[in-house]
């Protein structure tokens, strides 16, 4: 039985991964700082459905605490490290920007110092599609430069990346970095829009639409994305003999064992028609405040996942109409409304 230690798993996506990894017969062991960034209440519950299994254990630390951290893996000894805790969401990131410094670029350091002096057999690691800032050649690529980040936390993940890259130069760590594409679905996070919009409905508030309307996302339901990280535990990079050897479109470095992997449903939704499914859903419509567009935000994202495909043969097909009926019937359940 392999043991996995994943960061975040009272987190949405965490608690996914965890959920799955437990289900195929890892050990996972949890690590989570319980922060107040939103209801703590959620993610006890996540972490209680969590402990029901007898794979799972946790332990409750900051990333920036690093006794805490290294004790756990010292006890635990983890062969796989999937890291998903961080300070996340682009708009905090101007309210409290020194949060973003503490948990992603303190915080994954101590990750990465734990992973190196372990040994881990391979290191994952969750990275954003916010990386690709103001770039407008679409769909997004693991192969496109990344070097105008829009927000503090685009920078910090951009960050994670190069960091992770220099370990596993350094200390030939199998290192996957995976850049997120708007997740969603059941046990979501209460800042993101689907949470917020379903919220404001079901309470007859009119709901906030930036840049009137004109956006596009690229929606990935949580329990595709976990799939792939999944299927990406088991392959862990592998440097290249030559720079020649690396195939086209593979974003694997030519000096390290270390790769990207765009994780998207490789759909480019407009935020309109996301919206109008929202409210078949809910079988209501949704009064809209329209606005201009926030600071930092982007118009669209939309993934290119065939690197993901080509090395595990799989490609998250979850449509919007079915991931938001399925999120709107865990909201209802949830809060009883």
């Amino acid at each position: 039985m392999r043991t996995v230690l994943i960061t975040g798993t009272a987190g949405f996506i965490g608690f996914h991964l965890a959920q799955l990894l437990l289900k195929d017969g890892f050990r996972v062991v949890g690590y989570d700082g319980m922060t107040p960034y939103y209801d703590v209440a959620l993610k006890r519950h996540r972490h209680q459905i969590l402990l029901q299994s007898p794979g799972f254990s946790c332990a409750e630390g900051m990333l920036e605490d690093m006794s805490r951290l290294q004790a756990l893996c010292d006890q635990e000894r983890p062969e796989i490290i999937v890291h998903l805790a961080a300070q996340a969401g682009v708009r905090h990131s101007l309210e409290n920007p020194r949060a973003y410094v503490e948990s992603n670029l303190i915080g994954t350091f101590n990750v990465l110092e734990c992973a190196r002096t372990l040994g881990v057999g391979h290191l994952l690691m969750a990275s954003t599609s916010s990386v690709y800032g103001a770039n407008t050649a679409m769909p997004f690529a693991e192969t496109q430069q990344t070097d105008t980040p829009l927000t503090l936390y685009a920078a910090t993940k951009k960050a994670n990346e190069a960091m992770g890259h220099s370990y596993a130069h350094l200390w030939k760590l199998p290192t996957t970095m995976f850049r997120f594409f708007t997740v969603y679905g059941p046990w979501g996070r209460p800042d993101m829009a689907l949470f917020k919009f379903v919220r404001a409905a079901l309470a007859g508030e009119a709901i906030d639409v930036y840049n009137h309307g004109r956006m596009a996302r690229d929606f990935t339901y949580v329990t595709d994305l976990v799939r792939g990280i999944r299927l990406l535990i088991d392959l862990p990079p592998i440097q290249p003999v030559t720079p020649e050897a690396i195939a086209p479109g593979d974003s694997l470095s030519p000096v390290a064992p270390f790769r990207t992997v765009n994780i998207g449903n490789s759909q480019r939704v407009p935020l309109m028609d996301y919206i109008a499914e929202i409210e078949r859903a809910l079988g209501l419509e949704i009064r809209k405040t329209f606005l201009e567009m926030q600071k930092g935000d982007v118009p669209e994202t939309w993934a290119d996942c065939s690197l993901l495909q080509r090395l595990t043969g799989y490609r998250p097909e979850t449509s919007i109409r079915d991931g938001v009926a399925a999120f709107v019937a865990w909201y209802r359940d949830y809060y009883r409304v």
